[in-house]
């Protein structure tokens, strides 16, 4: 099992940054690709960033590219999400997922993904 406990959500105005940091336990974290995904209200979840194990491999979805940065600290067992630029658009509940079976996997897909967090609001203002 993983435990996954995202933090850093919060009230942000149009053109402001956050970081959102994912804490994973239960498991040895360098064998994790992890991933972050966020949803609209009344929507199925969307993909945002994804990461490797080792950090070298990343993705992210063409709304983000630019914006959002995904990095890990395996040291400390941690996934970030820097979001710069933001954009009213941007308001989602964020969601950091662990997939356990393919660590080099950079996965679009929520099916991808075998462990999720309770998930953190981010809401930017106009």
């Amino acid at each position: 099992q993983v435990q996954l406990v995202e933090s850093g959500g919060g009230l942000v105005q149009a053109g402001g940054s956050l970081r959102l940091s994912c804490a994973a336990s239960g498991r040895t974290f360098s064998r994790l690709a992890m991933g972050w995904f966020r949803q609209f209200p009344g929507k199925e979840r969307v993909f945002v960033a994804a990461v490797s194990w080792d950090g070298t491999n990343t993705a992210s979805a063409n709304s983000v590219k630019g914006r959002f940065t995904i990095s890990r600290d395996n040291a400390k067992n941690v996934v970030h999400l820097q979001m710069n630029s933001l954009e009213p658009e941007d308001t989602a509940v964020y969601y950091c997922a662990a997939d356990d079976d393919r660590p080099n996997r950079v996965g679009p897909f929520q099916h991808d993904y075998d462990y999720w967090g309770q998930g953190t609001q981010v809401t930017v203002s106009s």
